[in-house]
């Protein structure tokens, strides 16, 4: 059945791979990004070719959010099947050379800008009695890379963000997802912010522990078996088309790193935690 699907960060990576994804399997996808009739005009003009409609969309401005949130209901009629919280922005480097500015800007995209999405698109969705919420975490979120870690604390916050919105809206039809995708070439690695050389040096040869880190992950894309990003796509399009109520809390897409098994080992204790202080019933959809 055909659904209404709005992505955020479709310029590139797996927002724009989805979107083509879940445009190609018949359903209505609003693409939504930055720049669309500047810096990514060309992107956008590929996307709306393939049937995608797009929305002008900056998950750190709280404006932008909500005017988006407020086109998209007036083309739906107020509907809304799917969103994707998958814009995200990555700093690598040894974490003291992060500047606060860098910082604040990845948590600024990776955190607030899902908590931006939410508190604009939940009324509506609140209103409907239904709906799924796809947020894209990481494997980070659960095991911890070095020189990566400012970057994994989003996840990790995605992670918790993730768990209690699906608890608090159990009740309400709404389900809530965490995808946790491995490494993968996107446009997100591209990208890759640099720290502050001028901290960095003074670590002398732990410094250049990223740099060979990097280089085994090049190894890795360029390799025949390189992981091919568009699983993580597909494995949002098996959600989307999951009846409600029986979807995984969450799914980790690729090689874990043992992530896998980090969540495996805290699901029995999360359950026996609600358990014990009397929420056991937002543990379970309540589907109409």
């Amino acid at each position: 059945m055909s659904k209404i699907v709005l992505i955020t960060g479709t310029s590139s990576g797996f927002g724009k791979d989805t979107a083509l994804t879940l445009r190609a399997a018949g359903h209505r996808v609003f693409g939504t990004m930055r720049g669309i009739t500047g810096k990514h005009a060309a992107v956008a003009a590929e996307l709306q070719a393939k049937g995608i409609e797009l929305i002008e969309l900056d998950v750190t401005d709280d404006a932008s959010v909500d005017a988006a949130f407020r086109s998209l209901f007036e083309k739906t009629g107020g509907k809304l099947d799917v969103l994707v919280n998958n814009a995200g922005r990555m700093i690598q480097g040894v974490s003291e050379a992060v500047t606060s500015e860098q910082t604040r800007a990845m948590f600024d995209v990776n955190v607030l800008g899902i908590q931006r999405v939410m508190r604009a698109a939940l009324p509506q969705l609140r209103r409907n009695g239904s709906g799924l919420v796809i947020n894209i975490g990481s494997i980070l979120g659960r095991v911890t890379i070095p020189f990566l870690g400012l970057y994994g604390a989003t996840k990790f916050a995605v992670d918790a963000m993730t768990d209690s919105y699906r608890y608090e809206l159990s009740q309400l039809g709404i389900d809530v997802v965490l995808v946790q995708p491995s490494a993968y070439p996107t446009g997100l690695y591209e990208e890759i912010g640099a720290a502050d050389a001028s901290r960095e040096h003074e670590y002398g040869a732990v410094a250049e522990v990223p740099k060979a880190f990097n280089a085994y992950i090049s190894g890795l894309f360029a390799g025949p078996d390189a992981p091919n990003p568009h699983d993580v796509a597909e494995e949002i399009a098996r959600l989307a088309a999951t009846p409600a109520g029986q979807r995984p809390a969450r799914v980790v897409v690729g090689n874990g790193f043992g992530a896998d098994a980090v969540n495996d080992a805290v699901a029995p204790i999360q359950s026996g935690m609600i358990g014990a202080i009397g929420m056991a019933a937002l543990e379970t959809l309540k589907v109409a």
